[in-house]
């Protein structure tokens, strides 16, 4: 049997949900959804993910997270739940049911809009693009895989990879248009209302919490594994330890926990199965229940369920994300690498704007010629900003480094180094 009548076999799903945001050709062999996973597995900006910060810069020892090691497990994580929803769920059959694949596609997805550095990264660029519609790392997302992930026939133009309804949806953690004054700190870009409006097939304010079910899995999917993820590499870099550990001041939140997470570190080799079992405890807290949001999608079944987690599980997660962000994230030698990135970021923008922002004239060639004509075409200095924080956005925090290395040191770099 074709893997696409296989598809169409499963009732979840119908052709409202892999309609695609611009044409595409989908292969009899593979599924709309296999298409999408498939697209975004191939693409320069997926392959970046692993030069991108995670918690620590990448390169400087090889067991740390990277946004691409990051990104494997949640989609590794997604696929777990789908399968724990199939056998567990009475609302679920082997014809009906959430679709693997497209969760994959939404997980590994879900951060090709993170630049570099991390969180230091993406709230630079947002404090930089203010006055331009701001930065927003979903967004961002959002905007690669509907309008710029690759490069067009059309000299100096770019496109998205085609996505389907359902990978769209998926991705869209928050459909809230900021406001000039109120901006909120997650949103979506002023210009993609037309998404929004793709995604449910109307004109219409959304609720500002209103995800699709696979958004849903992805969500809690990101939350377990960066969660366990920034702990044991917290572990292995010492910055948790058992005295730092127990001297915590929100050890109550969750002692049992806290005490498992003591047994571990006291013995080597121990946090990553500790680990192992977090993740697993946390796929299995899932289940399905019916929800009364099916109007905001009446063609779809991705609105007619909502994912419940067990508190206990979701207190747990909470209890190891204040972990990492007290002993980890506030400690003095991740904090100085965050000023030292929001300086980079800062000082690239301030340069790149200069030249290719306050006119559409350069006086001075410092991207490559195709970022170049992108620019040429764009008719406002707003757009020419936003071309440009695609541009800065899409750096590893290698390239980035190296740019600003050579704009900014008179004796760093050579006319033979690549660009």
């Amino acid at each position: 049997m074709l893997v696409a009548e296989g598809l169409r076999l499963n009732g979840f799903y119908s052709d409202f949900d892999s309609k695609t945001w611009g044409a595409r050709n989908t292969p009899s062999n593979r599924t709309p959804f296999q298409v999408d996973r498939d697209r975004i597995t191939h693409s320069y900006a997926f392959r970046r993910l692993q030069a991108k910060t995670q918690v620590f810069r990448p390169g400087e020892y090889d067991f740390y997270r990277t946004r691409l090691t990051h990104t494997i497990e949640v989609a590794q994580i997604g696929r777990s739940i789908c399968r724990l929803l199939l056998n567990a769920s009475d609302f679920l059959s082997h014809t009906y049911h959430v679709d693997e694949d497209l969760v994959e596609a939404v997980c590994l997805a879900h951060d090709l809009g993170h630049p570099p550095f991390g969180h230091a990264g993406e709230r630079a660029l947002n404090k930089l693009m203010a006055k331009f519609g701001g930065f927003e790392g979903n967004a961002q997302t959002l905007r690669l895989i509907s309008e710029t992930m690759w490069p067009n026939t059309e000299e100096g133009a770019r496109q998205g990879m085609a996505p389907t309804r359902g990978l769209l949806d998926g991705v869209l953690k928050y459909k809230v248009l900021p406001e000039p004054q109120t901006r909120p700190k997650k949103f979506i870009y002023e210009d993609q209302c037309g998404i929004v409006d793709f995604v449910h097939d109307r004109n219409t304010v959304l609720p500002s919490d209103l995800k699709s079910l696979e958004c849903r899995i992805m969500d809690w999917a990101d939350e377990i594994a960066y969660s366990v993820g920034d702990v044991v590499d917290g572990i292995k870099t010492r910055f948790i330890t058992i005295d730092k550990l127990r001297n915590w001041k929100n050890a109550e939140k969750d002692e049992v926990l806290v005490e498992k997470l003591l047994q571990a570190i006291q013995k080597d080799g121990t946090a990553s199965r500790f680990a192992a079992r977090v993740i697993g405890d946390c796929i299995e807290a899932c289940s399905l229940v019916p929800t009364n949001c099916s109007d905001w999608a009446p063609e779809s079944n991705r609105y007619k369920y909502m994912l419940q987690i067990d508190p206990a599980k979701k207190s747990q997660v909470e209890c190891l994300k204040a972990i990492a962000v007290d002993l980890v994230f506030r400690s003095p030698a991740v904090e100085q690498l965050e000023y030292k990135a929001k300086m980079v970021i800062d000082q690239l923008f301030e340069m790149l704007s200069d030249v290719y922002v306050n006119s559409s004239s350069f006086k001075h060639h410092l991207l490559g010629s195709d970022v170049e004509k992108i620019l040429l075409r764009a008719c406002s200095a707003k757009e020419r900003a936003r071309v440009l924080c695609d541009q800065i956005s899409g750096m590893s925090d290698e390239y980035a480094i190296r740019m600003h290395r050579r704009l900014r040191e008179p004796d760093f770099g050579s006319i033979a180094d690549l660009m």
